[in-house]
């Protein structure tokens, strides 16, 4: 929802940094790469004891998430690129998980619900993106829904901050992302009449 009403507010800092890591010679598929480096040192991090440090560079990659798309509309989008930055994406959102139940194995059964529910929500999106027409910007059909990658990462946040509420923050993370997939496959039930 943040990702898809508020980016026209920070897409003029995004469209800045692209166009210097791109004048500076990186591709967008060179961003997409170090945006999940970094991303994945958030869980090390995490497991290392820096909650803080972990959450900022979190962050880092998100941006660089958002930049290497921004890059690649710029220059010539790459199908290849996206299968890379979902992917990669993905296996972000897996290290986070897997850092905070190495942490906190006490909220295995949660952390275990959370990943069903993203990995539903995730089908749906990528399903209905494939099968949709495309007539945005990015190079397949975009759902928006209450969560997307800028609330994945709020609630992240607050999972790797406040130890003390990690099981109801979980338990919302895993009910935010039901909600979303339940909002996705309607919208593909209209979508794809």
């Amino acid at each position: 929802m943040i990702d898809t009403h508020a980016r026209k507010y920070v897409q003029p800092f995004i469209s800045k940094t692209a166009d210097f890591l791109l004048k500076i010679g990186l591709s967008a598929n060179q961003v997409t790469i170090i945006a999940f480096a970094v991303g994945m040192m958030a869980g090390a991090f995490y497991i290392m004891g820096h909650p803080i440090l972990s959450v900022a560079i979190l962050w880092v990659s998100g941006f660089l998430d958002a930049v290497d798309g921004s890059m690649a509309r710029k220059t010539k989008p790459s199908p290849f690129g996206t299968v890379m930055d979902v992917t990669f994406d993905r296996i972000v959102e897996i290290g986070i998980i897997l850092a905070i139940a190495y942490v906190h194995p006490e909220i295995m059964w949660p952390l275990l619900l959370l990943s069903v529910s993203i990995i539903i929500s995730m089908t749906i999106f990528l399903t209905v993106g494939n099968v949709s027409d495309n007539k945005g910007i990015k190079s397949f059909h975009y759902q928006a829904g209450l969560a997307e990658r800028s609330e994945g990462f709020i609630l992240f946040s607050i999972m790797l901050l406040f130890p003390s509420i990690l099981f109801w923050t979980t338990l919302l993370f895993f009910a935010v992302e039901l909600f979303t997939a339940g909002q996705r496959f309607l919208e593909a039930k209209k979508l794809l009449k």
